[in-house]
């Protein structure tokens, strides 16, 4: 039976950890050949041992998703290497907590470039290698907290609101190029992630304990998400699978929401 991305090539940023590391190995296991991109070098490499080990095609490239010279830099290297650009999961993100009037103009910014300038760098470099091969489908890593309010998090959430809309916008314009280019957004829910240590305090800052995260994430899923449990790298990955494959081809400038029901109402 064929596997259901086989022979696309899928660019992933922010591929080292979590759901970016989750949609890799999902992806390069229904025959996508990766190409995984991180600031995290040592967890980056590592991920590429394992694909090469299991027979797929694949390359790691250090990957600052803020540079528009990166991003050409990893575009060309695409190029050279695969010869063209099948689906583009714009996943690297921040997220940092602070009531509004406490925050820095600097962590605002941060946000911003990382969260938003990140998202619209790929589009904008991507997107001439994803029409030269016919099209593709661009999945822009957004979260619940771009559909839904939360205290706290107001630079977060400005930042994945943006990258909702903006999904929608160039989701048009990409339709009306008839150049075979699909755009939707994903908006995980409270997954297990080390970008939870930033939002709710679980951990010093560039920590990954999972013990402790694990602990008092646990208790906030059980209070805040209807199905009472967190999800796992994996249940997001099988949506970006979906919106990979052209399973999902009659389907662009929408949301794909993955929360355990938390968003609703």
């Amino acid at each position: 039976m064929k596997r259901r991305v086989e022979g696309k090539v899928a660019l992933v940023t922010g591929a080292a950890n979590g759901i970016g590391r989750g949609a890799v190995i999902v992806l390069a296991r229904e025959g996508a050949k990766i190409v995984a991109t991180d600031l995290q070098d040592e967890n980056g490499e590592r991920l590429l041992g394992e694909l090469r080990s299991a027979g797929c095609e694949a390359e790691y490239l250090h990957h600052d998703v803020t540079s528009e010279d990166d991003w050409q830099s990893v575009i060309a290297e695409t190029k050279a290497r695969f010869g063209r650009l099948d689906v583009l999961v714009n996943n690297a993100g921040i997220g940092l907590s602070s009531p509004v009037v406490d925050m820095s103009l600097a962590d605002w910014r941060r946000q911003v470039a990382v969260n938003l300038d990140g998202v619209f760098l790929g589009v904008k470099t991507a997107l001439p290698l994803m029409r030269a091969g016919g099209g593709g489908s661009i999945i822009n890593v957004s979260s619940i907290a771009g559909i839904k309010a939360s205290p706290n998090v107001s630079g977060y959430c400005a930042t994945k609101g943006g990258v909702r809309l903006f999904t929608k916008s160039v989701a048009l314009e990409c339709a009306a190029a008839k150049d075979g280019v699909r755009v939707n957004s994903l908006h995980p829910g409270i997954t297990e992630t080390a970008i939870w240590d930033t939002l709710i305090g679980t951990a010093e800052e560039g920590s990954n304990s999972g013990p402790p995260r694990g602990a008092t994430l646990d208790k906030l899923t059980e209070r805040a998400v209807p199905l009472g449990f967190k999800a796992m790298p994996e249940d997001i990955a099988s949506g970006i699978l979906w919106l990979a494959s052209d399973e999902s081809r009659y389907v662009t400038g929408t949301e794909l929401v993955i929360d355990g029901g938390r968003s609703i109402g």
